[in-house]
Order: C-alpha cells, then sequence, then structure tokens
C-alpha cells in the first residue's frame, strides 16, 4: 500500500512540476502515473547498476555524477511512456532535482507516520 501511495504521490509532484516548467510535457493523469511507476521501476532496478558502474567518475567528481544518472533516468521515462516529454537534458536535470524537492516535502506532509520516532527525554 505504501508504494502505491509513493507512486501516487509522485504522480501528483510530476504535474506539479509540469505545470511550473514549460519544456516538459505530460498530457493527462494517467501518463503521470505511468511516469511515476515508470520511474519507480528505473529507480529500484536501473539506478543500482548505473551507480556502480560509474563509480570513478562519481567518486571524482564528488557525487555530482549522481545527478547526470537521474537526468538520464528522466530521459529515458520521457522515452517509454507516451504522454511525457523532456526537452533535452538540461530539462531532464532539473526536473530532476524539482522532483526530488517536491517529493521531499510531500513525502513529508503525507507520510509522517512512517518516519521513526525521536528519542524523547522523560
Amino acid at each position: 500500500m505504501k508504494t502505491l501511495i509513493k507512486i501516487l504521490v509522485t504522480a501528483v509532484a510530476v504535474l506539479i512540476i509540469s505545470k511550473l516548467m514549460p519544456s516538459i510535457e505530460v498530457t493527462n493523469y494517467t501518463s503521470a502515473v505511468w511516469v511515476a511507476a515508470v520511474l519507480a521501476l528505473l529507480n529500484t532496478f536501473l539506478k543500482p547498476l548505473l551507480v556502480l558502474l560509474t563509480l570513478p567518475v562519481t567518486i571524482l567528481s564528488m557525487g555530482l555524477f549522481i545527478f547526470v544518472i537521474n537526468a538520464g533516468i528522466i530521459l529515458m521515462a520521457s522515452n517509454m511512456v507516451s504522454g511525457f516529454h523532456v526537452n533535452g537534458f538540461m530539462s531532464a536535470l532539473l526536473f530532476s532535482l524539482l522532483l526530488w524537492g517536491v517529493r521531499s516535502v510531500l513525502f513529508s506532509l503525507l507520510l509522517e507516520d512512517d518516519q521513526t520516532p525521536r528519542n524523547r527525554m522523560n
């Protein structure tokens, strides 16, 4: 159930960002849900492999190459999902940064009960 909620929250984030960025097109709500599902699958299965294969470059760039990997995954999702289009690498890079930020805010607002409680001194 948590996975479905995360996909729906990500779909909302994709819709919000597509309204803010003219270089990102999402035709309808169904496409946004598909984008969220494809991104979840790519991030689960492909991203760890890409991070492992590019580990030397990631270390040399002090971790900044992860942003390139994220943008590449966004571009892959754009090619896989009809109704979702990203105009270029820089748009994908900015989209991935905004998606991270919007998802962080939405998850913190909606999924507060999943966070581990802090130690309280009694």
